[in-house]
């Protein structure tokens, strides 16, 4: 369900976007979004406007868990140059984020040193899909997640400059020069 604040920000960006063709539309940004926090608060993609965002659905108990070590490695090696790296738990493919804030936080703190902002269980796909991925898969429509640990990199301008599926390793040279791409253009 969308609050008033992500409402707002989603007349916002339609206002802010360049117009397409002749068509006259908008299109929206990823800057529209939020996500609920895992230990409360939100996390608004519009707090980082300008900045790559790299939004990963991850879960605690998946084959690709250890990916959150390559995770951290990016938002270590790239957080000061302005990368943000979002994880979103999910427990939509195959029931592997069943815990609750605790169990994530333990996986993801305890477990790999994650120091990046994890936000609250989240559906990607389905009936209750959340909006982000709502927009993401209309971004990318050919590049939706197909299991955990999917990434997609946000550019600076707000729209989807590249999708990585669950096998690419966050450390994969396509994503480091994906994300040095997004760095070094202007903001």
């Amino acid at each position: 369900m969308i609050d008033r604040r992500q409402t707002l920000a989603l007349l916002a960006s339609f206002a802010a976007t360049p117009a397409l063709g002749q068509t006259g539309m908008s299109r929206m940004t990823a800057y529209a979004f939020s996500f609920a926090a895992l230990q409360g608060g939100e996390i608004k993609l519009a707090d980082y406007a300008g900045k790559p965002i790299l939004v990963v659905n991850t879960a605690s108990q998946c084959g690709y868990t250890p990916q959150y070590a390559g995770l951290q490695e990016l938002w270590t090696r790239y957080h000061e140059r302005g990368l943000m790296i979002v994880g979103v738990p999910s427990n939509d493919f195959g029931g592997q984020e069943p815990g609750g804030p605790a169990d994530i936080e333990h996986t993801a703190h305890q477990g790999y040193g994650v120091a990046f902002p994890l936000a609250a269980k989240a559906e990607v796909r389905g009936s209750h899909q959340h909006p982000f991925y709502k927009w993401a898969a209309a971004e990318k429509p050919l590049e939706l997640p197909r299991w955990n640990f999917h990434k997609y990199l946000i550019g600076r301008d707000g729209h989807v400059a590249a999708s990585f599926a669950t096998q690419v390793e966050p450390t994969d040279a396509r994503v480091i020069a994906a994300v040095e791409k997004e760095l070094s253009r202007a903001a």
